[in-house]
């Protein structure tokens, strides 16, 4: 029984009038009364009746919450997303080639509901919703974006260790010469999100190049650009102000891998260096080079308007 229906049967049962229930009985009792009397009592009699159906009904067990398991609890991909492992349509992949283990059973099942007892393992390891965690890095060079390498080069996650507890994970990557913003989450939505290029996530590098870019070349890069035989959308180019024309300001919402540098390549430019000055909304101000900090709940917002 649910604590609503629960209320308003307490309700119903505080407010029942126990004359009713006496008239009730002298109605049946009282065979001498009037014609007028006999049809009052009468419609007191099924008005009775109809308060008890009601009161009845009311106090029936709701099926529905006997069915725990279909309707309570959340739903396995979204345990797994908010875990912080990857996102809900990547966790219904791994659900369906047996990835996750509930109560050391295998569960293949998409909308199976994970209750708040239950042991949820993902590839053999136990997994849990942890609190959501945003941290902006402010990377310096010679860092490769990854969790781990096995050339032993300096990763990105030797910067924010003990940041936090919980355990996050890079949004996108920078390689290993760009410098600039960095984002780390265990939010598996958020980063999906942040990544896809349908949600149009403003990325603003500022690029040196190893010689002026010519003003013929500038409009080209404001027209069809093809790289590698694919359109890449460009959504603003122009010199940087008041420097040199090596200095270029170029803005694209592409995740492609080193999609900055094969762009000015095609054009035979060669990028000297790379920095990322602005990320979905966020700059680098007040963070210095190497430094991290952790969003404001301000921010947070912004981003899950995206």
């Amino acid at each position: 029984m649910n604590s609503k229906n629960s209320s308003r049967g307490r309700q119903a049962g505080k407010n029942s009038n126990p004359q009713e229930k006496k008239s009730f009985r002298t109605d049946k009792s009282d065979r001498n009364s009037n014609s007028s009397s006999k049809k009052r009592f009468a419609t007191s009699s099924s008005d009775n009746k109809k308060q008890f159906k009601r009161d009845f009904k009311k106090y029936q067990p709701n099926k529905s919450v006997q069915k725990t398991t279909e309707s309570t609890g959340i739903r396995l991909n979204k345990y797994i997303s908010n875990s912080g492992i990857c996102s809900r349509r990547e966790a219904d992949t791994y659900i369906e080639h047996g990835s996750v283990t509930v109560n050391g059973d295998l569960v293949t099942e998409m909308g199976y509901k994970v209750q708040p007892d239950d042991e949820v393992r993902f590839d053999g390891t136990l997994i849990s919703i942890e609190k959501k965690r945003y941290i902006i890095l402010n990377k310096p060079k010679n860092y490769i974006t990854t969790m781990e390498d096995d050339r032993g080069r300096k990763t990105v996650m030797e910067i924010i260790a003990g940041a936090t507890k919980e355990r996050i994970y890079p949004v996108g990557r920078l390689d290993r010469n760009t410098t600039g913003l960095l984002l780390f989450t265990n939010d598996g939505e958020m980063a999906k999100k942040l990544t896809h290029p349908k949600h149009n996530v403003r990325k603003l590098y500022h690029a040196s190049l190893d010689k002026k870019l010519t003003l013929s070349d500038l409009d080209k890069l404001r027209g069809d650009v093809i790289i590698e035989g694919k359109k890449v959308f460009i959504d603003a180019v122009s010199y940087v102000e008041g420097e040199r024309k090596t200095e270029v300001g170029i803005e694209i919402h592409s995740g492609r891998n080193r999609i900055v540098r094969k762009i000015f390549e095609n054009y035979g430019y060669t990028v000297k260096k790379l920095d990322r000055v602005v990320f979905a909304g966020m700059t680098k101000k007040n963070l210095p080079r190497g430094r991290w900090r952790e969003l404001t709940s301000q921010e947070v917002n912004n981003l899950q308007m995206i």
